[in-house]
């Protein structure tokens, strides 16, 4: 990895998020082993000023661990299906979640559109893809200004908008909330279901609202 992307990459984290750990998902190839020795090296950490998490793995740590952040109960369930092929390692600091796909196909999820963006075969392919333009693919000047303004976020936050980027929604601040990200991610889940399956021209009405809460006494 010397002189690689990856390396480049991890040289800027800030880090680790968790105690050391050696994390091996039982396969001999593809980009979960570079996700492992990633993880065994530093244990979670931000890229970009925040703009890009990776979990850290562990009961113990700052952050969502990634073992548990894959559940269905965190958030998934609430995407009904779409992101349940996904495994994912991280995420932006608008709750794109970076992912694995089989093994063999590194992606980005929209969480508002649950709309998969393929970014390479490896997670040396991701590195490049975020160093390529970090204001862009890793929200690294828009994170910095935001946290300047508002002080920083706790490592289990990101930005969810009041009104959903896919409807029109602006990167105005006054448009962005600090959500805990898994609430962020179950917010978005039940409308991106909506968008995922509409026809073209279809009205959908989006809220940032969450469903209530079912009342397990009666």
């Amino acid at each position: 990895m010397r002189d690689s992307a990856l390396e480049r990459l991890l040289g800027r984290a800030r880090g680790p998020m968790g105690p050391a750990v050696e994390l091996d998902f039982g396969v001999d190839h593809g980009p979960l082993v570079e996700l492992g020795g990633i993880i065994t090296r530093m244990n979670g950490f931000f890229l970009f000023n925040g703009g890009v998490q990776v979990f850290r793995v562990g009961e113990e740590g700052l952050g969502p661990d990634m073992l548990s952040w894959n559940t269905g109960e965190v958030w998934k369930d609430t995407y009904g299906g779409l992101a349940d092929d996904l495994f994912c390692f991280g995420q932006d600091l608008f709750g794109a979640q970076f992912a694995i796909v089989g093994d063999e196909e590194v992606v980005r999820f929209d969480p508002e559109t649950a709309d998969v963006e393929p970014i390479g075969n490896s997670l040396e392919d991701w590195a490049t893809w975020l160093q390529s333009d970090p204001d862009v693919n890793g929200v690294n000047s828009f994170s910095y200004a935001f946290q300047k303004e508002n002080g920083a976020l706790k490592p289990e936050e990101r930005l969810v908008p009041l009104q959903f980027f896919v409807g029109g929604g602006s990167y105005d601040f006054d448009n962005l909330s600090v959500k805990d990200g898994a609430v962020a991610m179950q917010i978005r889940g039940p409308i991106a279901q909506k968008i995922h399956d509409a026809p073209d021209g279809a009205t959908i009405h989006l809220s940032t609202a969450l469903p209530p809460t079912p009342n397990p006494f009666g």
